[in-house]
């Protein structure tokens, strides 16, 4: 089991029969008061002692190791595995008045060693009378003492009571006094500041409404300045418009209209000198408005000034209050020590807390008019506030206005910058028009020349078909006569001098004149009609044999009957004819009845130009 032992150590000086010293060790329990083992240790004990336990120390010093041992035990003994232990061994079972052994050992991982082994013996009855006698001699002792001690601080709290008493009755007395001047005060302050705000308050609303007023005249001003500006400028893009119009209109007037636009141009220069000359007035006008707003501030910075001087009152009225706080926690100190020393202290206590309690609501309210001070203080600083941002605005506005006079100068110099832009615009449109011009006079020639070359072709046409008739008619007087088709078209013609048959056009099958019995078999008659001359048929009857037999040859060498290859090329800036194809130029039907030269191919009534030109 575990226990908490008393050891008492002391040096016994015995002069009877010799002068020597003994050290006289006890063991007692506190919880147990017939615990009582006893050591007396002489130096001739010692020396056995020594002698027997290997000890290193002489019996003067001894008595101090011992007890360095019992301090490092006591060190050790709140630890899990303390290294130094203190061990009390019996040889019996229980502690019952037999011999004890008290080792002092030191544990390490490898042994337990006893730096120091001591045999004790129980006290005897005399022992322990002795011993309690001495314990209740010492407490009667103790009990003397804290007697004197009580009475001796019933005094003191009593002397300190009364004069607590008389403190607080004089304190209670000053706050009485301190509290009626604080109300006074107080009140002729509220009467000063209500005086003083409501005065403030009268002239900020004169301020403010002199400031809407000339706020509104301005905008006013500004604003038909601007619809001004802003119509004229609608005007001049109106004028401007209708130039643009005329100049698309009249190009070849292009000079005169640039100089008009150049006279314009100076117009508007002068009109922005007029602009500058507004803008300077303008900030005339702010100087003056700065001028102003100086003033103002300096009206603040006393505002500001006063409100400063306030604060600083309140802040010593702040001062008072925490002093008068630190009384009354004084106080309640006082009181915490007295309600601890009795019962019957507490009455007089409780009556001096009353009397505290009343004190604190009286310093609450007194708190609560500070802060109602303090409310009317924000009050004024936030009708400040309002004036700076009125100010602020104020110049806000006088900066929009700037800001609006440089853009109706961008506006001027954009729209000069259009007009230059339009006049480079009528520059190139001239370029164009020259250029389509050229175009025209080149296309009228294309048309000049393929007309040429349609009516070569209708004479060439002409003379073939003259030919053709020629041939038909003297093969009729010769007994001959043409074969019909079935459906009543001609067949194919023959040439004796080529001895090659070539299949019919429909050109031919319209445009042939036929035997008036193979007309009178037929379905339908011809709606061509030629009004021809036999002179001109004579004059052709030579002509057929040199067509007939100058064919093949064109034939296979591919040319155009006398036609030039410039009036049979593809152009693409060209106009296409219409009414004649390429096809019909290389076409085997037409090349044998062209001739060299051709009359214009008559029309019948009604016909189209397509029904003479397949394709």
């Amino acid at each position: 089991r575990r226990l908490n032992v008393r050891v008492n150590i002391e040096l016994l000086a015995v002069s009877n029969p010799v002068h020597k010293k003994d050290l006289a060790v006890r063991l007692t329990d506190d919880t147990d008061p017939f615990f009582l083992y006893n050591l007396v240790i002489s130096e001739e004990d010692f020396q056995s002692l020594k002698s027997q336990q290997g000890l290193l120390v002489d019996f003067s010093a001894f008595p101090q190791k011992f007890i360095d041992l019992l301090q490092q035990c006591i060190q050790e003994q709140n630890k899990d595995t303390p290294r130094f232990l203190l061990q009390l061994v019996s040889s019996a079972p229980a502690l019952d008045h037999t011999a004890v052994s008290l080792n002092v050992v030191e544990t390490n991982p490898f042994k337990h060693l006893t730096h120091l082994s001591l045999k004790f013996l129980p006290g005897t009855d005399a022992e322990i009378k002795k011993f309690l006698a001495n314990c209740l001699k010492c407490l009667k002792e103790d009990k003397l003492m804290l007697e004197e001690k009580l009475r001796r601080t019933e005094e003191d709290l009593t002397r300190q009571l009364s004069y607590t008493q008389q403190s607080l009755s004089e304190k209670s007395r000053e706050l009485d006094k301190l509290k009626n001047e604080w109300t006074s005060y107080t009140t002729a302050l509220t009467n000063k500041h209500s005086q003083e705000l409501t005065n403030e308050k009268e002239r900020a609303l004169q301020a403010q409404t002199q400031y809407q007023q000339q706020h509104e005249q301005q905008k006013k001003e500004l604003e038909t300045l601007h619809q001004k500006s802003i119509q004229q400028l609608q005007s001049r893009l109106s004028e401007l418009e209708v130039i643009n119009k005329d100049l698309t209109e009249r190009r070849y007037k292009g000079d005169s209209t640039v100089r008009e636009l150049k006279a314009k141009l100076s117009g508007i220069e002068d009109e922005c000198q007029r602009a500058k000359q507004e803008v300077l007035s303008l900030r005339r006008e702010n100087t003056t408005l700065d001028a102003e707003c100086h003033e103002k501030e300096k009206l603040i910075n006393q505002l500001q000034t006063r409100v400063a001087v306030l604060e600083q009152e309140i802040k010593d009225k702040d001062q008072l209050v925490t002093r008068t706080k630190e009384v009354l926690d004084a106080t309640q100190e006082q009181k915490v020590i007295l309600e601890e020393s009795t019962e019957e202290k507490q009455r007089h206590i409780e009556k001096l807390e009353t009397t505290i309690k009343s004190l604190s609501a009286e310093l609450l309210k007194a708190n609560e008019i500070i802060k109602k001070l303090q409310g009317d203080l924000k009050t004024l600083m936030s009708k400040l506030k309002l004036k700076n941002t009125v100010t602020i605005q104020q110049e806000k506005l006088l900066g929009e206005k700037e800001e609006r006079l440089q853009k109706e100068q961008r506006e001027l110099q954009e729209m000069g910058q259009s007009l230059r832009a339009k006049e480079q615009e009528v520059c190139k449109l001239q370029e164009q028009l020259e250029s389509t011009m050229q175009k025209l006079e080149e296309s009228k020639q294309l048309l000049k020349t393929n007309e040429n070359v349609i009516s070569w072709l209708n004479r060439q046409l002409s003379e073939v078909q003259m030919a053709k008739r020629l041939d038909t008619s003297a093969s009729t007087h010769g007994g001959g006569r043409a074969a019909c088709s079935p459906h009543g078209m001609p067949d194919r013609p023959s040439f004796p001098s080529s001895a090659i048959s070539h299949p019919i056009s429909p050109l031919y099958a319209f445009q042939n004149f036929l035997d008036p019995t193979h007309s009178k078999n037929t379905s339908s008659p011809c709606p061509v009609q030629f009004n021809t001359q036999l002179s001109k048929l004579n004059r052709c009857s030579d002509a057929q044999t040199l067509t007939a037999t100058s064919h093949p040859a064109n034939k296979e060498n591919g040319d155009h009957l006398g036609l030039e290859s410039k009036y049979l090329k593809r152009k693409d800036d060209s106009i296409p004819l219409r009414g004649l194809s390429q096809n019909t130029l290389n076409s085997e039907y037409l090349r044998p009845y062209l001739p060299a030269k051709a009359q214009p191919l008559p029309k019948a009534a009604g016909t189209p130009a397509s029904a003479y030109f397949p394709g």
